[in-house]
């Protein structure tokens, strides 16, 4: 279709719905909407009076809120929560994998901790290119030296209240008494046969996995799964605390297991791996300061470019196919950066650039109402890789302390590694890295030179755990997992909340998210027609799909209390008092 057939169409198209052409300079009132928001569900969306936990499972919530019924704090809630999600999410997050998290102390400045997986000594960047080399993404090859325990002992030893055993007792309790399967489970049970078909060692690596908690591939909804090797890590853990899982019985294990599969990540990797303290990413939007991720997640600095060109525009709440045309513009410049200048926090110079007002201005000024670029507009370089197996949880406590938390092991069930004995899998973060330059990671994308594995890196990722204050007070958190999915939905609902919806339909709202390659705009099912109808006329390429653009826990805090939701797309459900 010729440009002037396409404008004449799109006018006629905007004139048909009320809409001035001028699309961003609207009045939101007059505009119709695009979203078909779903009903609201007291079992994800729930309002409490005094403190919240929001998990992707319901028995992880419910693990945090009793660590607050019991006097703890936010860091107390976060930490029982996540050793609960490692026992009840094997194939989303755990001890076997890294993470990062975001805590504000009322009256102080938000902290940021990353306990990113690491790479190991013994792998540099050309380790996977060879001829015949070993994948980065299944098998022993694939470890990188895990950093949750470490993370979560660090934010507890350093603010937490309660005991160490009392946040672990939830999490050894579960694992051994058992819990339910759900529907969330079951589906990442018929993942991990999909993947066997062409890897027939893979049930051999799951280990007591394999057996006890995907019941050797014959698991229904309501089945009771026990851990009772994970238990036992746990326990450990409680007693002896980081020096357990990174140079006792614990690491030994970790060290043997890969080994035994002809693997590198080593007793001397374990024992050297630290958590680090970051500075924050932190930008303004409105009368809200926000707190976002650094490197070595790109969320912070995407979702800050992103912000900035929507406040640039005028946009207020998205309430208009042109909103969201403007949204995915500001998402393509912003995910073209992300490849271009992102990777570990060694590797780069002035963060702060990326994140320039007068850049922003001329982003926005440059959005064409009535058009769309080839992705070489945006930027030339090669998109890095993702992460997909992950969990988000966000903690909101009595006294206004509040923890955005995201957790991974990399791919779902990770490198599918069990460490024997104990109960949990090792993640496949190799993969996060360039493993092998110029070819299509798990995503189907080439990535970035500039994340290369070296060893001590730390792999870029799209975790991004995110708090937001108005005059000094946590306003709103949110985080997703989802791979690069994460920074459009975490966006997209972070973005609602502070225009005026709730968090449960903020959570809810069907989302759209483009990652400048593939050159796709993914939209999901609940989305009006006129959305996907006006994307093609502009000359976007729209994919519809069934699930959930990511899925999000989010908190909003207001007068009428902590207003907490779970996505349902995994069926989480809050807790709180």
């Amino acid at each position: 279709m010729c440009d002037l057939s396409r404008n004449v169409l799109m006018m006629i198209f905007l004139a048909a719905l009320g809409v001035s052409t001028v699309l961003l300079g609207c009045e939101e009132s007059t505009l119709p909407s695009v979203t078909t928001p779903a009903t609201t569900s007291a079992q994800h969306d729930e309002v409490y009076a005094n403190y919240a936990v929001a998990c992707d499972h319901h028995l992880a919530s419910r693990a945090g809120a009793d660590m607050l019924a019991q006097g703890g704090n936010a860091v107390d809630a976060a930490v029982a929560s996540s050793f609960t999600l490692s026992v009840v999410r094997p194939q989303s997050c755990g001890i076997g994998g890294g993470g990062f998290m975001m805590l504000h102390i009322p009256e102080q400045s938000p902290v940021f901790l990353d306990y990113r997986e690491m790479c190991p000594q013994a792998i540099g960047p050309t380790y996977y290119v060879a001829d015949g080399a070993p994948s980065p993404r299944y098998g022993h090859h694939a470890c990188a030296v895990p950093g949750t325990v470490a993370g979560l002992l660090r934010m507890h030893e350093t603010w937490g209240t309660l005991k160490r055993s009392e946040v672990l007792a939830p999490a050894i309790r579960i694992a051994r008494e058992g819990w339910a399967a759900d529907a969330t489970h079951v589906h990442a049970v018929g993942e991990f046969l999909r993947k066997g078909k062409d890897r027939p060692n893979l049930q051999a690596w799951a280990g007591s996995l394999w057996t006890d908690v995907m019941g050797e591939g014959e698991v229904a909804v309501g089945d009771r799964l026990v851990n009772e090797p994970q238990a036992k890590a746990l326990e450990l853990i409680a007693e002896s605390g980081t020096f357990a899982f990174y140079e006792g019985p614990l690491a030994e294990a970790i060290a043997k297991t890969v080994e035994a599969g002809g693997g590198v990540l080593s007793r001397s990797d374990l024992r050297t791996y630290r958590p680090e303290l970051r500075a924050p990413i932190v930008f303004e939007s409105g009368k809200n300061t926000v707190y976002a991720a650094p490197p070595p997640s790109s969320g912070g600095v995407v979702i800050g470019q992103i912000f900035g060109v929507l406040e640039a525009a005028g946009v207020g709440a998205l309430a208009h196919a042109g909103h969201l045309h403007t949204f995915i513009e500001a998402s393509k410049h912003a995910f073209a950066d992300r490849a271009k200048f992102l990777a570990d926090p060694a590797s780069l110079d002035n963060i702060q650039s990326l994140l320039d007002p007068e850049v922003f201005q001329a982003r926005a000024a440059n959005i064409k109402d009535l058009e769309t670029f080839p992705p070489e507009h945006y930027g030339t370089a090669p998109t890095p890789n993702e992460d997909a197996g992950t969990s988000h949880l966000s903690v909101v406590d009595s006294s206004g302390m509040a923890v955005s938390c995201t957790e991974t092991i990399n791919l779902s069930w990770g490198s599918c590694v069990c460490v024997e004995g104990f109960g949990f899998m090792l993640n496949d973060e190799m993969d996060d890295f360039t493993a092998r330059p110029g070819e299509p990671n798990a995503f189907g994308l080439v990535q970035s030179a500039a994340n290369a594995p070296q060893p001590g890196n730390r792999p870029l990722s799209s975790m991004s755990p995110t708090i937001v204050l108005r005059d000094g007070k946590a306003v709103a958190l949110a985080g997703a997992s989802g791979g690069p999915r994460i920074i459009s939905a975490t966006s997209q609902v972070l973005w609602h909340m502070l225009h005026g919806a709730d968090p449960g339909t903020a959570v809810r709202r069907p989302r759209i998210h483009h990652q400048w390659m593939p050159n796709v705009v993914r939209c999901e099912s609940g989305m009006d027609l006129t959305f996907a109808e006006m994307t093609a006329i502009i000359g976007h390429e729209v994919e519809g799909v069934e699930g959930r653009l990511g899925i999000c826990q989010a908190i909003k805090v207001t007068e009428a209390g902590v207003h907490a939701a779970c996505d349902p797309g995994k069926g989480g459900r809050p807790a709180g008092g």
